[in-house]
């Protein structure tokens, strides 16, 4: 099994939800992020021109904190599961900042990723962007309320052109718009059989319900 496992995927995707199902399967740590904790969210939700590079910036220094933590946490001696990937933050950046901040962002962030270990395996989650606004509506988070379906449909289009390109560990693409992991056993069991003979290079995961 590999070590260091990362869940990723646009809003609403259910990578959270999918990563506690096999931290716990498998007996691994489990490292959350917790967005919630950005206080420049609610704010960017309803002013993302405003508050678009303090969020940023924000995320960019939590998410690396964390990826440092995951380190000295022995990361190495037994196997974690993330639900976040360092170099993801790349892709609100280029959505939502305009071209002096996006410049200053990516020279913080080079300087900062030099240090970031790289998972031994992504799992990336996509869906169809109705699909995500269905469930960002269902989750009724506060701060989710604002977000329009124009701006998902962005983040979303942007999320399967960088993992398009995304070359940096083994890459389990996971069409998400039809699976339920999470009330669909065998779909959730056949999975983790997958991720555990994932090698190499990029693989697309068709759910035991599709094949039949």
């Amino acid at each position: 099994m590999h070590r260091y496992i990362v869940i990723e995927g646009p809003l609403g995707i259910g990578k959270t939800s999918l990563a506690k199902m096999l931290a716990d399967r498998i007996g691994a740590q489990l490292f959350l992020e917790d967005v919630e904790e950005n206080p420049f969210l609610v704010n960017f939700y309803q002013d993302q021109k405003k508050f678009g590079f303090q969020a940023q910036i924000f995320f960019l220094l939590r998410r690396y904190n964390l990826a440092l933590e995951m380190g000295q946490m022995g990361l190495f001696h037994r196997t974690a599961i993330s639900d976040f990937l360092f170099d993801k933050d790349q892709i609100f950046a280029r959505v939502n900042l305009d071209e002096k901040e996006l410049w200053l962002y990516e020279q913080l962030y080079q300087i900062l990723k030099k240090r970031i270990t790289p998972p031994d395996l992504v799992i990336f989650l996509q869906a169809k962007t109705e699909v995500l606004m269905e469930r960002i509506k269902k989750r009724s988070r506060k701060y989710e309320k604002n977000i329009s379906f124009r701006y998902l449909e962005k983040i979303n289009k942007a999320f399967n052109e960088f993992f398009f390109h995304y070359s940096d560990a083994p890459l389990l693409v996971v069409n998400a718009s039809d699976i339920d992991f999470v009330h669909v056993p065998e779909d959730f069991e056949d999975l983790v059989g997958r991720i555990s003979t994932m090698k190499s290079g990029v693989q697309y995961y068709i759910p035991m319900s599709s094949r039949k």
